[in-house]
C-alpha cells in the first residue's frame, strides 16, 4: 500500500520545520529538525486516522503527489 505524501518545509515565521499531509485536512506538526518535525507529523497521522474511523469520517486514500513524481 501506498503511504502519504508528507512535505517537509523551513519556516522563517516560526523559526523551525513545518511537516504536512496534505491528503489530511489539517494535519500537520513542528520541530527544531527535519527529523523532529517527520515524527511529529507521523504521530498526528496516527491520531487523525484514529479520530476519523472513531468518528466515522471516510479516510482518503493517498493521492497527493509533488508534480516532480507525475510522469506524462
Amino acid at each position: 500500500m501506498a503511504d502519504y505524501h508528507i512535505n517537509i518545509f523551513f519556516s522563517e515565521e516560526d523559526g523551525g520545520y513545518i511537516a504536512d499531509i496534505p491528503d489530511l485536512e489539517s494535519c500537520s506538526a513542528f520541530g527544531d529538525t527535519p527529523e523532529i518535525a517527520l515524527a511529529e507529523v507521523e504521530r498526528a497521522k496516527t491520531a487523525w486516522l484514529a479520530a476519523a474511523k472513531e468518528s466515522g469520517r471516510p479516510i482518503p486514500p493517498p493521492r497527493y503527489r509533488p508534480l516532480i513524481y507525475q510522469v506524462s
